[in-house]
Formats: structure tokens, sequence, C-alpha cells
């Protein structure tokens, strides 16, 4: 008899919903999830939920019907993308303090201040009708490299939790309006409503993040590739793989969308690297130095 090939599918979602008993909700999602075979991470806390799985097509789906028998997951922007069976080597289920690290004294809580929602649809037409607009990406500086908006601004910062720190950088932007992007649009909840806290006096958010423009609009508007946190690392939602390679090789600067960990592991710096400047095992050192530390210890 032969054997139907599984449909994989990826969920991507997240809810600013408070959360009276995180460690409640981590058990019951541990064994949903473990019930119907799904990988990948989940974090709960106090302020909400942030979730990316795998799993087949028809699990996926029946996670989703479990998850909404509970009045505080209703009205979720679930996002979906084609799955590969092993985007995720294992699952995760952890409580935290947030769900997105913003390391604020005074939090913010989206539900009470953030960004207006702007819909892909009226992001395009701002686009064609030449409004004026400024994207302010709220990425690490690697997702940024692979993809972006055309002529949107990188905050300067390593990790999301530099962004009060690097506020200065935009400050001359206070009186534009301003559009913070980031890949599914659960940093950009907080981020947005830091910006309004802070004196920005027209603060929009794309709803739903980059992942809900490209799957609309794909290959136009946003250049490159979008970097995910699973094996695939990046993605092209345009069906006849038309994208414009943006990324460009750290070592030698050749277009290339691979990326790779340096080998030195008190290192690992995550760079782009093109095949011709990987060693015949495939390793990559991201600097002469880190190659020098290995190599001598190995010998």
């Amino acid at each position: 008899m032969l054997c139907m090939e599984q449909d994989y599918t990826i969920l991507l979602f997240y809810k600013y919903v408070q959360i009276e008993n995180p460690a409640e909700v981590r058990g019951w999602q541990m064994e949903l999830c473990q019930k119907l075979g799904l990988k990948g991470r989940l974090i709960v806390a106090h302020e909400g939920i942030n979730v990316t799985l795998e799993g087949t097509t028809e699990n996926v789906q029946k996670y989703i019907e479990e998850l909404e028998k509970d009045s505080r997951f209703l009205n979720i922007h679930f996002k979906k993308s084609k799955g590969t069976g092993d985007a995720f080597p294992k699952l995760s289920v952890k409580v935290r303090k947030e769900i997105v690290s913003l390391h604020l004294e005074n939090d913010i809580d989206p539900n009470q201040i953030t960004g207006k929602h702007l819909m892909p649809e009226e992001l395009k037409q701002w686009y064609e009708s030449g409004k004026e607009f400024y994207v302010i990406d709220m990425r690490n500086d690697y997702e940024f490299k692979v993809g972006c908006f055309k002529d949107s601004v990188l905050m300067p910062i390593q990790n999301f939790r530099d962004i009060p720190s690097a506020l200065s950088y935009i400050e001359h932007l206070k009186d534009k309006t301003v559009l913070p992007v980031c890949t599914g649009g659960v940093r950009c909840e907080k981020a947005s409503g830091l910006l309004v806290r802070e004196g920005f006096k027209d603060v929009y958010q794309l709803y739903g993040g980059i992942v809900n423009y490209m799957e609309k609009f794909p290959a136009q508007e946003f250049k490159g590739t979008l970097y995910v946190f699973d094996k695939r690392i990046t993605m092209d939602f345009d069906p006849e793989d038309r994208h414009e390679v943006i990324g460009r090789c750290d070592k030698c600067g050749s277009d290339t969308e691979m990326f790779a960990n340096c080998r030195n592991k008190q290192c690992n710096k995550h760079i782009l690297c093109c095949s011709e400047c990987r060693m015949d095992d495939g390793t990559v050192f991201c600097s002469q130095q880190c190659e020098e530390l290995v190599l001598n210890k190995t010998l």
C-alpha cells in the first residue's frame, strides 16, 4: 500500500491577554502539543502568549480548535505557511516574564497603549500614493541584512531589548508618520506603544507583521527574503521565486542568503556566508582570529 505524503503547516501567532495562571497554561499547552505531535516554541507569561509551531496541517487545525475553546484565546490572527516536517528539532514550552523581552522598568501593555494597526492593503496604498512615512525596522540587524522594506530605517540594535536606549537614533522623526515593523507583529505591539509613550505623534504598526504583507504582496516593496527562526532560516512567499537577493556575504561581499554560525563556540556569531567562503566541510569562521583560536586547539 502506498503511503500518502503528509502536508505540514507552520503556525505563527501571539496574543497580549492577561493570564493569571501561566504555569497552568504551560502545562495545558505542553500536553496538547505532545498529543498532536507538534514541535516548536511557546512562551507563556502573565501578559500573554507567543507561539511558533509546526505539525501536520490536520493537527495544526485541531490545535487551533482546542485553543479557541478558551475564551482568552479568541480573535487571534493566525499566520500559516507551508512546513517541511522538520522545521523545529523539539517542542519547547516555557513560562517567562515577558513574551518578548523589552526589559522596561515601566512596562508597555499593548492593550492600553500601542500604535494604530495598518492593514497590508493600506501600506500598499501608502507606497503607491507617495505618502510621506518612515518604516522603522525593529528586528535584529542580521534579520534586516537579508530582507527589508525599501527605504526602511534600521534601529542600531543587536537585540529587541536595546530599543529603549536607541530611540535617539530616530528622534528626528517624532513629528512624522512612523511605521514600526517586525516579523509577525508581536514585537511591534510593544515597540510602537513605547514610541507613543515617548512622544512620537503619528505611530502605526503593520497588522500581522511582515509575514502578512509578504503573503499579499510578494516580491514587491519588501526586498529580499524574510528571516524566520526555524530550520528554513529564510523564506520567500512568491511562488515564482522572483525576489531580489539583497543579502551580502559578510566575508567577500557576494550575493547570498545563506546563514551560518561561527564555529568558535565562544563566539557563535550568526553571519551571512556564501558557499565559496566556507571550508570544505562547510565550517564557517567569522574572523581570522576565531579561525586561529579553534584550529590551534585542534592541531
